[in-house]
């Protein structure tokens, strides 16, 4: 994936030069400084400069920020990742470790299997023998993985970033359980956005793919070609390929996919096509077929997302540049680092005011920020000394009033405990925009911003806070709607894990609807939903 990013409109030197220079008084006076865009650190050639020497991502600041000594990290986060690429390619695959506040230890089973998959992928990925000879199965008659030296699950993108790597984690996973080769349908939006995570081979679709209209061709709702279609129309003869319609619309004969009786059945295509926006890995456990896999896999159950995001989600060094910049500015500097994600649904909104007094009920009541003081004499015992670490707040949000009122707040009052507290928000774009690469590009540096916190709070129901609690190793406070009907304003995740939103509720073995929150216990429903179908890994 070799695009580049399309950059934004210029800006001109003067206002770089004239805003930064605010910035530093803004600091110096008051303990809380208004940042500048994240547009506005990317300088003139930016990509093509961070592509051509790395090192522009420096990694120093955050090791001194952490206070680390200077002992050489574990770049590969415990063996996850392979050795077998050079490094300055995709320099975020090798320097994640040092910004993230928590690593657990993956399994050493989970380290072989990935190996092996490694090797699989080379084995069978795009432009080898076998996947050439198992391209001639999508224009046969009929299934017949038998005669297939190697199996293929096919990720198709659906929705907002967030909803996109929840699904593609998944995916990834049913692939791992299956020997089945991830392959992308990676959508224009997010080209040259990741790089490569398996060595010496790609999990792109290439270009000339028999297939060429992924987005709509037998690949949506009611498909001919859908597993649920098949089974509701009680179809004998299967088709040369099977699309699965895994989204939160799927039907009750889509969602026989999670049936244990099913997997047989889809063991005989060689070609598999996955559509998804939902976390849909806390279905795979409750699936009896899989249950001695997964425990060696991950004995630690909340740490699904964890270990397979840290492992395939690498961002290029374009998009790397972003987060280091930024970083680096902005948040290295910091005693302590609050990350706040403000996400509001079109379809579910809620009223500037009411989101506003949420995060600040939530971070005064859990002491995630500190309360500020009507007035504060000049000599007041809460006025900071020179050099104080200040406190940094990072938020993101599609708007920026969130940030502007706390930055405001912090900068007009004092602190009731001496803290110096600093504001910052990188970008806002006011609508998602999920086809524009440097939207996306923007997001996901945003999202490992994020997972940089030492704190965490997220917005209920966000895929966007999802992933970046999941990859930091957080558990977040989730910031819930005004009318929850709790009169909360959060309430602590007990998991890092993502939710599945739109879960099963029918159980295979029983012939009925049960509460799938009680099947397991490692299996419950999340703590950020008005609903109680949805389902997260805890420990």
């Amino acid at each position: 994936m070799a695009d580049k990013f399309v950059r934004g409109s210029a800006t001109q030197p003067f206002l770089v030069a004239a805003s930064l220079t605010l910035v530093i008084l803004l600091f110096v006076l008051s303990g809380a400084t208004r940042n500048l865009p994240l547009d506005l650190l990317i300088r003139s050639g930016s990509y093509s400069a961070l592509e051509q020497d790395p090192k522009n991502c420096s990694s120093e600041a955050a090791v001194a920020s952490t206070g680390d000594s200077p002992a050489k990290p574990d770049k590969l986060l415990g063996g996850l990742l392979s050795p077998d690429f050079e490094e300055a390619s995709c320099v975020s695959r090798y320097q994640s470790s040092l910004f993230w506040q928590s690593n657990r230890t993956p399994s050493s089973y989970l380290l072989h299997k990935l190996r092996s998959y490694e090797a699989l992928h080379k084995k069978c990925g795009p432009n080898t023998e076998p996947f050439n000879r198992s391209l001639q199965q999508l224009t046969a008659s009929s299934a017949a993985a038998g005669n297939s030296e190697c199996k293929y699950l096919v990720w198709l993108p659906s929705d907002g970033l967030g909803n996109q790597l929840i699904a593609l984690v998944s995916t990834f996973l049913y692939a791992l359980l299956n020997d089945r080769v991830l392959l992308l349908s990676i959508p224009m939006g997010l080209h040259g956005t990741f790089c490569e995570p398996f060595p010496d081979s790609s999990w792109a679709l290439p270009s000339d793919f028999p297939i060429y209209n992924l987005d709509t061709h037998d690949f949506y709702s009611k498909s001919p070609r859908s597993y649920g279609y098949l089974l509701e129309n009680k179809v004998a003869s299967l088709p040369p390929y099977l699309y699965l319609h895994l989204s939160h619309d799927a039907s009750d004969y889509d969602k026989m996919f999670y049936c244990d009786d099913a997997q047989p059945l889809l063991q005989n295509f060689a070609w598999l096509f996955l559509r998804s926006n939902q976390y849909f890995t806390p279905a795979l456990f409750l699936m009896s077929r899989y249950d001695q896999e997964l425990s060696k896999l991950f004995p630690e159950k909340e740490t699904v997302f964890h270990h397979l995001g840290r492992y395939l989600l690498h961002p290029t060094n374009a998009v790397w540049g972003y987060v280091t910049r930024y970083y680096e500015a902005y948040l290295a500097n910091a005693k302590d680092r609050v990350g706040i994600q403000v996400r509001n649904f079109p379809n579910a909104p809620v009223k500037f005011e009411q989101m506003l007094d949420q995060i600040i009920n939530c971070t005064m009541k859990e002491r995630i920020l500190p309360e500020t003081q009507l007035e504060a004499p000049a000599n007041s015992s809460t006025t900071p000394a020179m050099g104080t670490k200040p406190k940094a707040v990072l938020v993101t949000s599609l708007q920026i009033g969130y940030s502007d009122t706390l930055q405001a707040m912090y900068y007009e009052r004092a602190t009731a405990t001496g803290e110096v507290v600093g504001v910052f928000q990188p970008s806002h774009d006011e609508l998602q925009r999920t086809e524009r690469q440097g939207h996306n590009a923007k997001a996901l540096a945003e999202i490992y911003l994020l997972s940089f916190s030492d704190t965490l709070v997220t917005s209920a129901f966000s895929t966007f806070g999802y992933v970046a609690q999941a990859l930091g190793g957080l558990r977040p406070w989730i910031l819930l709607r005004p009318d929850n009907g709790s009169g909360e304003a959060c309430r602590r995740a007990s998991s890092m894990e993502p939710c599945f939103h739109f879960a099963p509720t029918y159980d295979c073995k029983a012939g009925r609807v049960v509460d799938k929150g009680k099947v397991v216990p490692h299996v419950r429903h999340c703590e950020d939903l008005n609903f109680d179908w949805g389902l997260k890994l805890f420990d």
